[in-house]
């Protein structure tokens, strides 16, 4: 990740911990994502609801890429994404650099923190 991009992860990071609390890691970021994509607040979620929050988040993250659409909501109003394209093999580094990327626009995108 170049320096640019490295201090916009670092500004999002300080942002988010800003609001949420210290030590925000990708994972955390990601599930608020999710929820900020859900559309109903916070509350109180089962575990296989926290996964496919997770699930939507990346769905969306990397929807500008070109690997997900969005479909549409069922009728609980949960987002569903159809595969595009297969995300290529990458190797953890270069997934979180995918991933960071993906964060930093969808934030910038959103008005995340507007």
């Amino acid at each position: 990740m170049d320096e640019e991009r490295e201090l916009a992860w670092k500004n999002v990071v300080a942002k988010f911990e800003n609001i949420f609390g210290p030590e925000m890691d990708i994972q955390a970021i990601i599930f608020l994502i999710g929820v900020q994509e859900l559309g109903q607040g916070p509350r109180e979620f089962s575990k296989n609801e926290k996964v496919e929050l997770m699930h939507i988040a990346i769905c969306r993250i990397l929807s500008p890429f070109g690997f997900y659409e969005l479909e549409g909501r069922d009728d609980e109003g949960w987002p569903h994404y159809k595969t595009l394209k297969t995300l290529p093999h990458l190797n953890a580094g270069d997934q979180l650099k995918l991933m960071k990327r993906g964060i930093i626009q969808y934030v910038e995108e959103e008005n995340f923190f507007s």
